[in-house]
């Protein structure tokens, strides 16, 4: 029983070290609003829903570097190289391009649907880093985007979803930002 004990200690002090370091991911959901506010951008145009859908994923592309950029500003620890719990971070995210492929099917199959799909994988993608993180943040927003989305796919348009998405990260940012300052006032001068 002790072993299991100390192993869980372990497994706690890596956990909190990633969340003091990498701020719960902060950085990349504040690249996701740039993200979702180029897809906006994309499907409130006069493109065909093909091209508007093929634009899509090709925001997806910056990602990385936005965020990227965004831990050097903000003086994240983009990996936490030290820290063998943000390989399976990475994980979790190489995850979601397995889901891609059901993105493509309904980007020929259902095209008026891709979008719905695109952000109920993106929401759902999120579920994970709740555990990873300690975060109620992640495990809400996972289920609010997932649901959400769906219901708004099925009755709206994609710039609704678009939308929401967008209002969704906005939100989410703040949430983590809290989340964050909390942690640390409740850890006493950590950064």
């Amino acid at each position: 029983m002790k072993n299991k004990e100390e192993l869980l200690l372990a497994l706690q002090i890596l956990r909190t070290d990633n969340i003091r370091k990498q701020k719960r991911g902060l950085h990349f959901i504040i690249a996701s609003v740039a993200i979702w506010t180029a897809v906006l951008f994309i499907h409130t145009s006069s493109l065909p829903i093909l091209s508007k859908n093929l634009f899509t994923f090709f925001c997806s592309a910056p990602l990385v570097p936005l965020a990227y950029g965004i831990s050097k500003i903000l003086k994240i620890d983009f990996q936490n190289k030290n820290n063998p719990l943000s390989g399976l971070g990475l994980l979790f995210t190489l995850n979601q391009i397995l889901y891609i492929l059901i993105v493509m099917w309904v980007y020929v199959a259902i095209p008026e649907k891709m979008l719905m799909v695109y952000a109920m994988i993106f929401g759902a993608h999120l579920l994970p880093y709740g555990w990873l993180y300690q975060s109620k943040t992640y495990y809400v927003f996972s289920v609010v985007i997932s649901f959400a989305v769906l219901l708004l796919g099925l009755y709206c348009s994609s710039v609704a979803i678009a939308i929401f998405m967008l209002i969704a990260e906005i939100i989410f940012c703040f949430c983590l930002v809290i989340e964050n300052n909390r942690s640390i006032t409740d850890n006493g001068n950590e950064s």
